[in-house]
């Protein structure tokens, strides 16, 4: 059985390229993408007004700032909120949504050219793939680190569009400077200093997944996403196409579809940040489900700690909680290498490792 080396990713087909020469015949579903039991359709769909709207120009207006921090709160007590009023110029959304959706329309040998290194994640392709007889997502995806700028590494950025790098540039700034609003709110609506996240933030490292998810006539035989959470502080998704298939795990298990609102940016809460909160706020799993006839783009925006902070409840969070402290402490660097391990595992979170119980 083949293994990827210490690090590194095995190298499988091209979805793209398959489900264009698949859908069109009367052949089964590869096995090794079969996940009848992970795919089955949601229960329950919930429209979009279902998840809780958080309006940044409330936020930010001195008259209507307070109870708009209230409706933060709650919303990420439920992990997931879309965003409106979010300050992003119309023009910025719609040429990176035109720059995504034209490189997915290149030929493969075009794509490859900014192919990943099979010990990288930067890059197209697909990661956590470790070995022959793991089942694969229905999805292909380009993963690039944005910021800060000089962590860039050129090489794996696509060049057509010619437009990709600027519009992307655009698009990264703007989504920076919502996040940096959203932790300061975060903070005070957490009990501490407005400037306290942003502090462990400095930078803003922040990367994107655009992931590209091909129709697939069994659509209900595979999963675009498997199911997880979210490694990070905060991740801001895109719908790139305004094709629906992001799914949100309830309470009692069921899987709930999104509807994105018009406009809006849906924010959801990371691994980091639950921890950071003392559990206050919570990071909920989640996956992506493909359609039959039409094919789907999503561009999440993962923002990350920097990396010499200890992933830890906040002191001054504990000092309140009767119950203490509810997560360990760990460094930055441990807490990811935990997060890929788990991935190796083919564990859904990692979070119930550093709970406290």
């Amino acid at each position: 059985m083949a293994h990827a080396p210490a690090g590194g990713h095995l190298e499988v087909p091209n979805v793209q390229a398959l489900a264009q020469t698949w859908n069109g015949s009367g052949e089964q579903v590869p096995d090794r993408y079969v996940r009848t039991v992970e795919a089955g359709g949601a229960e329950e769909v919930v429209s979009g007004h279902a998840l809780p709207v958080v309006d940044l120009g409330r936020l930010l207006d001195p008259t209507s700032s307070k109870e708009e921090l209230a409706n933060l709160g709650s919303a990420c007590q439920q992990g997931f909120f879309q965003l409106v009023n979010h300050g992003v110029p119309d023009e910025v959304i719609r040429d990176v949504k035109r720059d995504i959706a034209e490189f997915f329309k290149l030929p493969l040998e075009a794509k490859n050219a900014h192919a990943k290194l099979p010990d990288g994640l930067e890059g197209y392709g697909q990661v956590f793939v470790f070995s022959e007889t793991q089942k694969l997502d229905w999805s292909d995806m380009l993963y690039l680190m944005l910021r800060p700028v000089e962590s860039r590494d050129m090489r794996v950025w696509p060049v057509h569009p010619p437009s990709f790098r600027s519009s992307v540039d655009g698009f990264s700034a703007a989504v920076a400077e919502v996040v940096s609003c959203l932790l300061r709110f975060m903070a005070v609506d957490m009990g501490v200093q407005p400037e306290r996240l942003l502090e462990m933030f400095g930078g803003q490292p922040q990367t994107m997944k655009v992931t590209y998810y091909p129709p697939c006539r069994h659509a209900g035989d595979v999963i675009g996403l498997s199911p997880h959470t979210d490694a990070c502080a905060v991740t801001v998704l895109l719908h790139v196409n305004d094709v629906q298939g992001l799914q949100i795990r309830r309470d009692d298990g069921k899987w709930l579809a999104v509807e994105p609102l018009d406009g809006a940016l849906i924010v959801s809460v990371g691994d980091i940040i639950e921890i950071l909160s003392n559990g206050k706020y919570r990071s909920v799993e989640h996956r992506a489900v493909v359609r039959p006839d039409k094919e789907r783009i999503a561009a999440a925006m993962f923002h990350q700690p920097l990396r010499s902070i200890m992933v830890e409840p906040l002191p001054e969070l504990v000092e309140k909680d009767v119950g203490g402290a509810r997560y360990k402490s760990v460094g930055y660097a441990e807490f990811m290498r935990h997060f890929f391990s788990a991935k190796l595992d083919g564990r859904k979170s990692h979070l119930d490792h550093f709970k406290i119980h």
